[in-house]
């Protein structure tokens, strides 16, 4: 999966890399089972309920585009699972991240799974929700990772960080 409207997103979407349905239709959280759409949705971050399964529809892009949502990864690399990752893998892909929010000055970024955020901002003791270290100018937020192998997460939990998230953008 690609970044998708990262050069004009006040919120850039940060998951730590793609899966397998997310490569293969090139969009942000594809998996069927994967709860992310169901929060975004009940957090009102989108007016409808977006169906990844088999990509973005032109519709759901210019949604999310017209709404300031961006998506990216800390690592663009396709792997089952995101603990195929190292930590040098990791580590270069926030260090890359923060270029990028450099570059293109995101006002928030919503970093989806705290594990994966501690290697790779180098926190080790971050914590969940807003962050005191900003990444290339932008706030950030560490919310739970939406995969089905998260089993605490639930869609109303997610839907709560998200929104709380995106209230602070208002």
């Amino acid at each position: 999966m690609h970044d998708r409207n990262l050069a004009d997103a006040k919120l850039w979407i940060v998951g730590i890399n793609p899966g397998g349905r997310s490569e293969e239709v090139d969009a942000p959280f594809a998996y069927p089972g994967n709860r992310f759409w169901p929060a975004l949705h009940a957090a009102g971050m989108t007016p409808y309920l977006v169906d990844a399964r088999d990509g973005l529809s032109p519709a759901d892009e210019q949604m999310l585009y017209g709404r300031g949502i961006g998506f990216t990864n800390i690592v663009n690399r396709y792997t089952a699972r995101a603990s195929e990752l190292d930590n040098v893998e990791l580590r270069d892909g926030g260090a890359a991240l923060a270029a990028k929010a450099e570059r293109y000055q995101p006002q928030a970024l919503m970093v989806a799974g705290i594990g994966a955020y501690r290697i790779a901002f180098r926190r080790p003791r971050a914590t969940r929700g807003p962050q005191p270290e900003r990444i290339g100018g932008a706030a950030v937020w560490v919310v739970g990772n939406p995969s089905g192998l998260n089993a605490h997460e639930t869609v109303d939990t997610l839907a709560a960080s998200y929104r709380e998230v995106w209230d602070s953008l208002r």
